[in-house]
């Protein structure tokens, strides 16, 4: 094959091999914005999960004292309120309401932590997705140089030197 037949065609694959390191890239900065976005999204989920479990709370509060007022009064109808057994069914429906309470706003934690450590996991893979991408289309500069250099030695019958016969490139 003619020399420059070789140097072309080690020209044309060098461009290729660069293609794929810029394509290896974007691909890289966009599944980084993909796992940016999902980061937002869990971070809306954990803030999410924090005003439902307040919500939850105010709602068992407000329904514990509808209880607790109930019990009061059917205590009182019966005639019991002066009891000692009416003095610890109210405090037992007190303490289990507040324990409710309280078990609510510790699970709408629990969720909204969970949210934010995967908000953390996906932006640490969204670097490593755009670090793997600029790795590729570094390595895509290796090959491209190495495909040009071995054009350069194929064309010129593999041992010459690529800078003209008998030219020394670096000469004291």
């Amino acid at each position: 094959m003619a020399p420059m037949l070789i140097i072309a065609a080690a020209g044309l694959k060098a461009a290729g091999e660069l293609q794929e390191g810029e394509a290896a890239e974007a691909e890289g900065k966009s599944a980084q914005n993909i796992a940016n976005r999902n980061a937002q999204v869990a971070e809306m989920e954990a803030r999410a999960a924090l005003q439902k479990a307040g919500f939850d709370q105010r709602r068992l509060a407000e329904a514990g004292g509808r209880k607790q007022g109930a019990l009061i009064a059917g205590l009182g109808t019966a005639g019991g309120l002066g009891s000692q057994v009416a003095g610890d069914l109210a405090a037992a429906q007190a303490a289990e309401t507040e324990l409710e309470i309280l078990m609510t706003g510790y699970e709408g934690e629990l969720t909204a932590t969970r949210a934010e450590r995967q908000a953390e996991l996906d932006r640490l893979q969204g670097r490593i997705y755009m670090k793997r991408g600029k790795q590729a289309k570094r390595a895509s500069y290796y090959k491209a140089g190495s495909s040009v250099l071995k054009g350069f030695g194929a064309a010129g019958g593999g041992g010459t030197n690529p800078f003209g016969s008998g030219t020394q490139p670096f000469e004291p």
